[in-house]
């Protein structure tokens, strides 16, 4: 007779998640220069004539710290989709029509290249989690990823829509879940976030939040492989998994929101959003890390999603961060915009990178614990304890 008992013992992996390979991808042939952007957006717009609202978006753009970012929303698409141009038309079915195809694609990319650097046969892909903030449609990105990539028609999927820019935390709480539970299993995560096709929208009777939402929101992708107890000598994982956990901040409701209507998707971000996530967010890390001894904020390093450089300033300040703790994520932000939940993600990839390059000894920095904070709607705060391992 079968013990049960043992059985479940045996799936069960012995050792913690980690993420064993990461991708990223953006869309070709449109890069946004930040500086010339306000220029650029009236003149696709139609609206050179508002120059008062024109110099109020170079104000945005000048103080997002945003240099460059990657844009799916192309003049050709609004000539071929013209109704996204216009706030007064109705244009969701061309939005989702153009991001149906591209988000399963872009994600395709990014899985590409984590699936090369892993190294293993795809065959060996048990389960896809798949986050994406736009393409609703049945079946959904997941399932049109899996036939691009050749998947086994077996894989097993959890698709995401709509989460806004927490969803890389979500992905890697996800995946550590499953992996620990079956120590053969291995898990696909993918991030496709188009937000240039989203939230795009016309000069009309645009909002405040709109005009941010324009100067700060780029497009990319970022695919991840997690799997407990590597193989040794064929899998070399890069992070850790010790923790995770997911809070909806107090008092916070309403502070970010994201609907999608008609004509697109409208963001909603209240100007208290910076101050209520600094004035929260260390009861979050002490609830994550004071179960591995660490007290000391700057001892750790830092993967935080940025939402925007006041609440980096302001989360910097309360914490007393030393201003290289979040280097990575100025960077990220710097180089892509703020790409919603992919970005946590290309900083992980960065941070990953950037030890590499300077010598250090592990992955975080040459430092043994960090924090990868996811940050969106909801509030919603993630926060994942990542453990560095050797380089």
């Amino acid at each position: 007779m079968v013990n049960r008992d043992s059985l479940r013992e045996a799936q069960r992996a012995t050792g913690p998640a980690a993420i064993l390979a990461i991708g990223t991808a953006n869309p070709v042939g449109n890069l946004l220069d930040q500086e010339s952007f306000a220029d650029y957006y009236f003149k696709i717009t139609k609206s050179e004539h508002l120059q008062p609202l024109k110099e109020k978006l170079k104000i945005i753009c000048d103080r997002s710290t945003v240099k460059t970012r990657y844009a799916h929303m192309t003049e050709e698409l609004l000539e071929q989709y013209p109704s996204i141009r216009n706030p007064n038309e109705a244009s969701l079915e061309a939005r989702l029509g153009v991001m149906i195809d591209s988000v399963p694609e872009l994600g395709k990319e990014a899985a590409l290249r984590a699936l090369k650097e892993w190294g293993r046969p795809m065959s060996s892909i048990t389960h896809v989690v798949f986050c994406a903030g736009a393409g609703v449609d049945m079946p959904g990105a997941d399932y049109q990823l899996v036939k691009r990539l050749g998947l086994s028609p077996s894989v097993k999927r959890v698709m995401m829509y709509h989460l806004g820019c927490y969803g890389g935390g979500t992905v890697l709480r996800v995946a550590k879940d499953i992996v620990e539970n079956d120590r053969d299993a291995r898990v696909l995560t993918v991030n496709v976030e188009l937000c240039t096709v989203s939230s795009f929208r016309g000069t009309e009777g645009i909002s405040l939040d709109t005009l941010v939402a324009q100067a700060l929101f780029g497009d990319g992708a970022a695919a991840l492989v997690v799997g407990a107890d590597p193989i040794e000598g064929v899998e070399n994982p890069i992070f850790e998994m010790a923790f995770a956990a997911q809070t909806i901040l107090p008092e916070s409701e309403g502070k970010i929101l994201g609907q999608l209507k008609e004509n697109g998707l409208r963001v909603h971000l209240d100007r208290e959003v910076p101050q209520i996530v600094a004035g929260n967010i260390e009861t979050s890390l002490v609830h994550a890390l004071k179960q591995f001894g660490v007290s000391d904020w700057n001892s750790i390093f830092w993967v935080a999603h940025p939402g925007g450089p006041a609440i980096l300033n302001q989360v910097e300040a309360k914490l007393q961060l030393k201003p290289e703790k979040l280097r990575a994520t100025r960077h990220v932000l710097r180089e892509f915009g703020n790409m919603s939940s992919a970005t946590v993600l290309f900083i992980l990839d960065r941070m990953r990178k950037q030890s590499a390059a300077e010598g250090h000894a592990t992955t975080g920095e040459g430092l043994e614990w960090g924090i990868l904070c996811g940050l969106g709607p909801g509030i919603t705060l993630e926060t994942v304890v990542l453990h560095s391992v050797p380089i």
